[in-house]
């Protein structure tokens, strides 16, 4: 990866980053939030190679449990399992999207009722998987509008 590519990889997770954490929670309902860590994760996974998207996806499920709250490494791992999905055209990089956000749901779930206590928390997670997978959806189609989408460069 040149310096300008991870230069610009690194301003947009920051940005993306502050946009999920301390703008989303204020304007938007919590369902209804989407997971920008997860689409970009995406979106990298499927233009680089593995040697590149595998810790990537380590790395931005790290920030993303850093920044949530949650066990440290529970996204970290759901993105990591996820990272090898394949897309070649807009319409297969959203349904990967949608794969990878019920995927990183299933986990999450799993390892939420493994390691919690709480009663609740399968009901309470449940409760706004269906408006999740539709906002991330959501977002993964706008970035298929971008120019230079279909182009298959791989970084350097």
């Amino acid at each position: 990866m040149s310096k300008r590519a991870a230069l610009l990889l690194v301003s947009l997770v920051v940005t993306a980053m502050v946009i999920q954490v301390s703008l989303l929670p204020v304007f938007v309902r919590p369902a209804f939030k989407p997971d920008l860590l997860l689409v970009i994760m995406v979106f990298i996974a499927l233009r680089s190679s593995f040697e590149a998207g595998a810790p990537l996806a380590w790395i931005f499920g790290m920030l993303d449990d850093v920044c949530s709250g949650l066990y440290l490494g529970l996204n970290a791992t759901a993105f990591l399992i996820s990272d090898r999905l394949y897309a070649d055209s807009a319409i297969l990089f959203i349904l990967t999207v949608i794969g990878v956000t019920m995927a990183s749901f299933t986990l999450n779930l799993l390892l939420m009722v493994l390691f919690t206590a709480s009663p609740g928390i399968a009901y309470s997670m449940f409760s706004d998987i269906f408006s999740r997978i539709l906002v991330n959806a959501f977002v993964a189609s706008l970035i298929t509008v971008f120019p230079g989408f279909d182009s298959n460069v791989e970084p350097a």
